[in-house]
């Protein structure tokens, strides 16, 4: 395979990431109403949105180790084409619960896309670059949350089965332009790998990822049906999460560029508050249309924050451990969200605000601590 410059494999990995994203989003607003239909309670309906996550959990470092040692490449096609498999079977006319087995292996093979792609961006961009680099491959997982749901909107709950068949078409195409993407290692090293090294901005970004994961749990098991109960349409229900990404997708490469020039620390902590306190009041607006531009509002935060979290995350790192940390940062996030799904279809049976006032507490208590974890850490790039 010819050798490919970073900008080169950064446009191709946004492609991948973006038609990755569009399609598993072809159906995700609508999955817990669908869930619904095939006889699933809402904390049945938590427990299968909730084991995707606990497969990331379960897998991701370990997929993170197999990309240090084997090659990125390998690992991203792979797992590509294993989610597209898996998204086509939700076509079966089955019971609700059955479909925790195919949330598992999406949620595995979701969790090695991530690990790959954004670990070869640290690995070919320099730290001063790197923010900027990260912000791409945001902004091209949002792109594809944004027009993702607006594709499909010609699904309805009952037919939604074609939706996520569409997804498996989808995926299987990205594992096509994998396969013909340089990562730069896709090579077999024989040598040991450097162990991971332990540090306190390492530790910090993994603790405000956890607090943002648990606010996107809540979210992942229980949005759509507060809207529901709300009384929004699908069309609405569906707007909402192209209404929440397009100011992020905007604003991407500004998150980026801040990652590379401001304190990512205080830029960190910010987001991750705000995240928190949008949280908490959603429950609270029964206007429909309110509270879909209310989301935008909350995603300019996220898209500000997020790229200086994951460069805290990777700096400093050696190129054959940035997969295992890209693997301990997703398997923090994901099983922070995997918690928060778990118990948040529980918590609504019982009040459909709750789940979001105390995840909402919770994560910004977790994400207060991080003033402890980040306190000698230099939160500005040296650029000389």
């Amino acid at each position: 395979m010819p050798n490919s410059t970073p900008n080169q494999t950064l446009r191709r990995l946004t492609i991948i990431v973006g038609i990755q994203w569009m399609g598993a989003s072809l159906g995700l607003p609508l999955l817990p109403l669908f869930l619904e239909r095939r006889g699933g309670t809402p904390s049945i309906i938590g427990l299968i949105m909730a084991s995707f996550f606990f497969a990331g959990v379960a897998t991701q470092f370990f997929l993170g180790h197999l990309a240090d040692k084997f090659g990125r490449r390998p690992v991203l096609m792979l797992s590509l084409v294993t989610y597209g498999l898996a998204s086509m079977t939700l076509l079966l006319p089955i019971q609700a619960y059955w479909f925790i087995i195919t949330r598992v292996i999406q949620g595995a093979s979701a969790g090695a896309v991530e690990v790959a792609s954004m670990s070869a961006v640290a690995a070919l961009f320099a730290e001063e670059q790197r923010g900027r680099a990260i912000s791409r491959i945001i902004a091209a997982q949002l792109f594809g949350l944004a027009f993702g749901p607006v594709v499909g909107v010609l699904a309805s709950v009952r037919d939604l089965g074609w939706a996520f068949f569409a997804t498996g078409a989808v995926s299987l195409v990205a594992a096509y332009v994998a396969f013909h993407t340089n990562l730069g290692d896709d090579a077999y090293d024989p040598s040991p790998l450097p162990k991971v090294q332990w540090s306190r901005q390492l530790i910090g970004a993994l603790v405000a990822t956890s607090a943002s994961g648990l606010c996107v749990g809540v979210y992942e098991a229980c949005w759509s049906l507060l809207l529901h109960a709300h009384h929004a349409t699908t069309l609405e229900i569906r707007l909402s999460w192209t209404v929440f990404a397009l100011p992020w997708v905007a604003l991407s490469r500004v998150g980026g560029w801040l990652a590379d020039h401001a304190n990512r620390r205080v830029i960190a902590l910010l987001g991750v508050l705000n995240g928190a306190v949008f949280l908490s009041i959603y429950p609270h607006i029964h206007n429909n249309v309110v509270i879909l531009f209310t989301g935008s509002l909350e995603s300019i935060g996220a898209s500000l924050s997020i790229p200086s979290i994951s460069s805290l995350m990777s700096q400093g790192a050696k190129n054959r451990e940035q997969s295992r940390r890209q693997g301990l940062y997703a398997t923090s996030n994901t099983a922070a969200l995997a918690i928060a799904a778990s118990v948040s279809g529980f918590l609504f049976s019982i009040n459909t605000a709750l789940p979001f006032s105390v995840v909402a507490i919770v994560a910004a208590l977790l994400a207060s601590t991080t003033l402890w974890w980040w306190r000698n850490v230099v939160g500005h790039v040296n650029r000389s």
